[in-house]
């Protein structure tokens, strides 16, 4: 019997031995990140028969475990996950807020300079000063533009970097993680015993940074080694076995670096918007808003040059010549073939690839969107990437290719297309990086006016006649001069017909019954515009004279001078025409675009707060269960103490009896 109670005293006091040397590494590890607090699972030993009872034996500790829920664990998780997120885009929109505030500021405050020197030019067009100062506004212009495109082009620059570091890293954190994988692996199946918590925390550790930078999901077999999948469910790490992330130029735009995953045997690709974390916000933040901010900036670009040289080819300069343009025109040079990106895939076994390009037919129909053109063997089918919508556009050979209210038409220039070949339609790419300044003498501003239409004194109706376009001022002026000042426009409301108008448009000194160079009618509220050489006419209103079918004229005549400045007073009225999604002027337009992301940033920050907050509070809850609680470990260390000294006594009773036994022997 001593030497029973003996042995059940030595078990007792390595069991609290045990319990206390576990508690002193609770203590130690307070301050540890990622420490699981450890608890010794002791149980009674079998005991022993003795006559018809069992005598207990003692006890022992079956395992030492962590205290470790896996729901708060989870939750831990994926709130850290969101909160690393929102962190990371919401840094990125304060920072495109920043630029777009301060650089768009600069770019609206030398329009606003651009246009006040226009109406200069309009009160005094003679001036050459006057001239070249609004040439160098146009230069600023130019020059804001491209430093704001510049600061984008910029953020995605830094961003490809900032891939390449999160892909380094998330390949060295997988080597890692499988390392500890091993060591657990052989733990286990060497000892056939519980497994090495503080492995398991150092594994933990080391998915808690894994999942601030993307999205993790895990799956844990028998033996404690782990599968980490990343993102949509793409494998990491396979058990022993680290998969490693690399970055890769885009396809097809070079510029847009993509990320990817190998095995050393074989590559897969990675879709940026699902893996979640920091390099999850990083791309969204480059696919959705840079790309936008990027978008809009080239299509203020475009719509600046188009609407002043539109309006500068209207009119005449100082040397009576047709305006040319102050900006670069918007489909010169490479710009409409740089509008295609053909994907690498296209040219694989294709000696003649087909080379496209992209015209800008129409400022006010363009938007930001991006389209994608797929030939199925049969027809060249257009897909909006942005709204989802789809088009035929037709068969090889029958372009240039115009869906109406895109802005832009797809034409193919050389080679020919293969089943399946995709090519990526970007309208306004390079826009801004390629704006420039065209014109360089001042005396070439189109400031003049070529024609103008004079009422007739007699006229007593509300109605007027106005040039409404100028395609070629010259031939314009040509015509007019051939007829001065017999150019005449007599309008009339048919007695017989009320509400209807008849207009003519002939020369005075071949009156009708010769005919008109123009006729036709309008009714009561419309319009009618006339096509003449060179340029366009509108007749709007009740044109009705005194009397039956008693008409209103007015006389088209020339109007060039150097004192004119007609034409530069329409350029700087552009200011005020909605250009943009033909709703916008260009400081409505960039005010938009500036608020936009302002709104964006603050929403997100909104957004943060709450992901954190719901951060802390996983955080909190799995500590509450897995912490260390300095309180609770004091009062186990004396608990156990209490519980070594009680077994060191029954081991002193056991050799005590012991003794006694001895002695009765002697």
């Amino acid at each position: 019997m001593a030497v029973s109670l003996y042995q059940t005293g030595v078990s007792g006091l390595l069991a609290a031995q045990q319990h206390l040397a576990t508690t002193g590494h609770n203590i130690s590890n307070v301050n540890t990140d990622g420490y699981t607090v450890q608890r010794g699972e002791q149980a009674a030993s079998i005991g022993d028969t003795s006559g018809r009872n069992y005598i207990g034996t003692g006890t022992y500790v079956s395992d030492i475990s962590r205290v470790f829920s896996s729901f708060t664990y989870k939750e831990q998780t994926v709130t850290a996950n969101n909160a690393s997120y929102s962190s990371k885009l919401s840094s990125q929109l304060n920072e495109l807020d920043q630029t777009m505030s301060i650089y768009g500021g600069q770019v609206e405050s030398s329009l606003d300079n651009f246009y006040r020197s226009l109406h200069s030019i309009s009160d005094k067009p003679e001036d050459t000063s006057l001239r070249k100062m609004a040439l160098d506004q146009a230069q600023t212009i130019t020059n804001d533009i491209k430093n704001l495109q510049g600061r984008i082009t910029g953020t995605q620059k830094l961003i490809n970097n900032e891939f390449s570091q999160m892909a380094d890293r998330i390949s060295m954190l997988a080597v890692d993680i499988s390392k500890i994988n091993s060591k657990i692996s052989s733990s286990y199946s060497e000892n056939n015993v519980g497994q090495n918590n503080d492995l398991l925390d150092q594994r933990e550790r080391l998915l808690s940074e894994l999942n601030e930078l993307v999205k993790v999901d895990t799956v844990t077999d028998k033996s404690g080694v782990m599968t980490v999948m990343i993102g949509n469910g793409k494998t990491l790490v396979a058990g022993i076995t680290p998969l490693s992330m690399y970055v890769t130029a885009g396809d097809p735009d070079p510029s847009e670096n993509q990320l990817a995953i190998s095995n050393g045997k074989s590559t897969l690709s990675l879709e940026g918007s699902y893996l979640g974390g920091q390099l999850g916000a990083l791309a969204d933040f480059r696919g959705t808003h840079l790309k936008r901010a990027s978008s809009e900036i080239d299509l203020l670009a475009v719509g600046i040059s188009q609407t002043i040289n539109q309006s500068q080819s209207e009119g005449l300069d100082l040397n009576q010549l047709q305006g040319t343009d102050i900006f670069s025109d918007i489909n010169s040079g490479a710009l409409p073939t740089e509008r295609v990106l053909a994907h690498s895939a296209n040219n694989v076994s294709n000696p003649t690839p087909l080379i496209a390009q992209v015209t800008i037919t129409d400022v006010s129909q363009l938007s930001t969107d991006e389209y994608e053109v797929i030939y199925d063997g049969a027809n060249y089918n257009l897909n909006n990437l942005t709204t989802g919508a789809s088009n035929t556009l037709g068969v090889i050979g029958a372009g240039p290719f115009t869906l109406p209210g895109l802005g832009f038409q797809f034409e193919e220039n050389s080679g020919t297309p293969q089943a399946n070949d995709r090519f990526l339609v970007r309208p306004l790419q390079n826009s801004a990086e390629r704006m420039n300044i065209e014109l360089k003498d001042p005396q070439s501003i189109a400031a003049s006016s070529p024609i103008d239409v004079t009422a007739n004194d007699n006229n007593v109706s509300s109605g007027s006649v106005t040039i409404s376009k100028v395609t070629d001022p010259i031939a314009a002026r040509t015509q007019v001069m051939a007829t001065f000042p017999s150019l005449t426009v007599d309008v009339y409301e048919d007695n017989l017909s009320p509400g209807i108008f008849q207009y003519r448009v002939f020369d005075t000194s071949s009156p009708p019954p010769a005919a008109p160079l123009a006729s036709g009618s309008y009714l009561t509220g419309g319009t009618a515009t006339v096509a003449l050489s060179g340029y366009e006419i509108e007749i709007t209103g009740k044109l009705s004279g005194l009397g039956t079918d008693a008409r209103e004229k007015f006389v088209i005549g020339d109007a060039f001078g150097v004192g004119n400045g007609n034409n530069m007073l329409d350029m700087a009225g552009t200011q005020n025409s909605s250009v943009l999604n033909d709703t916008q002027t260009f400081s409505q337009f960039l005010t938009s675009s500036v608020s936009v992301v302002g709104s964006e940033a603050a929403s997100l920050e909104s957004q943060l707060e709450t992901d954190v907050a719901m951060a802390n509070q996983a955080i909190s809850r799995h500590q509450s269960i897995s912490g260390v609680n300095l309180d609770e470990e004091a009062a186990n260390m004396l608990k156990y103490q209490k519980a070594y000294q009680a077994s060191a006594k029954v081991i002193s009773i056991a050799n005590t009896l012991f003794d006694t036994i001895l002695s009765s022997l002697r």
